[in-house]
């Protein structure tokens, strides 16, 4: 008997009948038998976790690189938060967490190296050809570019976990589209993959999907407050302008005063996240109350996000992501290795749009003529699948001369 008619009686008397239960799943592109001891969810959390883009986030920058200390976030670590989260929330509503879990962990596979910085300059160097972009990106790693099983390209994933990742932040076009004469706006990853399968960009995403999202902003706005606080880039007495976090300092203070700075910056950051988790549980809860979704359907159609802060709170974190923005994102010792790392993706674009012959034989036998748009998507998908230290490896290989006999 398969998960499918065994756990439908569970799954439907336990979560919320606007959640995404695994036996009405539309199924994946490449049909394959049901697993008998993993719903259709806990195999795509099983397929990201196991893949090879899921591994090269350990050394994929968050903020800082690396090699700049043990304890700083990387997108593994990030990642890991962010699934946590999801699935703390998704319990608390009536979700699917598996669905919620899939999403976050994979949510970051397609950043390139040096986070937003490679990103920018990946994007500016792809701008004649498609432009770049990490969502996109994401959805060409598990549709195609992991190359782990005999039977098909890609992961396989379950239609809705394609459908969260794509669209998580919301609709990205109005109304339906043919796929064959998509939106020139849209990402190439996006454009190329919808002439296979239609994931329905003019509707939101499910709850399980905008959980995920969400759970990243919570995740990275208080984890790069804390690393930013590790780092010494500010101090406590400097982060009493954001309003949310001076009402902590100030619990956290009173509660524990002789308590040593290591452990006033973890309690500053755990009550963080509960009152962000707290109120968009409670802002949810209002609107779907409002709404009251009898299927994930009309989550789709709601015509406005379901999973949201209240206007208090999202004035409040608006607030602390502009502090980061400029006290941490911008702080001089940040902006020295953005500066460097972006030479470094845009020094190797350039070289292998240019050289495709000096790309690894696997990557060259798919790209085409020098400076064409087969072989700049080649190389933007080479360079974004790389690591920090690999990228930095690399471009010591073809750019330092320090070792050349004269």
């Amino acid at each position: 008997m398969s998960i499918r008619d065994s756990d439908r009686p569970r799954y439907a008397d336990t979560l919320a009948p606007y959640a995404c239960l695994p036996d009405a799943s539309r199924g994946r592109l490449h049909n394959e038998p049901e697993s008998i001891n993993r719903s259709p969810y806990q195999r795509d959390r099983d397929r990201v976790i196991h893949s090879s883009s899921f591994r090269r986030l350990k050394h994929k920058t968050q903020v800082f690189v690396y090699h700049e200390g043990d304890h700083f976030r990387t997108r593994l670590t990030h990642s890991l938060e962010v699934a946590q989260i999801t699935r703390s929330i998704c319990r608390d509503m009536g979700l699917n967490e598996d669905l919620g879990e899939v999403l976050a962990l994979a949510h970051d596979l397609g950043h390139p190296p040096f986070g937003h910085a490679g990103e920018a300059v990946l994007n500016t160097c792809m701008e004649r050809y498609g432009g770049f972009d990490h969502n996109a990106q994401t959805i060409r790693l598990v549709t195609g570019l992991e190359r782990r099983y005999a039977s098909f390209d890609g992961l396989n994933l379950t239609w809705e976990s394609l459908e969260g990742l794509a669209k998580h932040n919301g609709p990205l076009v109005e109304g339906a589209v043919d796929p064959l004469s998509l939106p020139e706006n849209l990402p190439f990853g996006l454009r190329d993959y919808l002439k296979v399968q239609d994931l329905e960009l003019h509707t939101f995403a499910s709850a399980e999907a905008q959980v995920a999202a969400i759970a990243d902003d919570i995740a990275y706005s208080s984890h790069d407050l804390d690393d930013g606080l590790r780092a010494r880039l500010f101090e406590f007495e400097e982060i009493r302008d954001i309003p949310i976090v001076a009402q902590l300092i100030d619990e956290v203070t009173w509660t524990y005063p002789d308590a040593d700075r290591a452990v006033m910056v973890h309690e500053l950051v755990r009550r963080l996240i509960n009152r962000m988790v707290t109120d968009l549980t409670v802002e949810t809860g209002r609107r779907i109350d409002a709404l009251s979704p009898a299927g994930v359907d009309d989550i789709r159609t709601a015509g406005t996000a379901v999973v949201a802060f209240s206007p208090d709170m999202a004035v409040a974190v608006r607030a602390l992501k502009d502090f980061l923005h400029a006290r941490m994102y911008r702080h001089y010792l940040v902006n020295r290795m953005t500066s460097k790392a972006k030479r470094v993706v845009r020094d190797l674009f350039q070289l292998y749009i240019a050289e495709p012959e000096c790309l690894p034989d696997e990557w060259r036998d798919r790209a085409g003529a020098p400076e064409s748009v087969e072989t700049a998507r080649v190389v933007a998908d080479f360079i974004a699948g790389m690591t920090d230290r690999f990228a930095f490896r690399e471009h010591a290989k073809l750019f330092d001369l320090s070792d050349v006999k004269l």
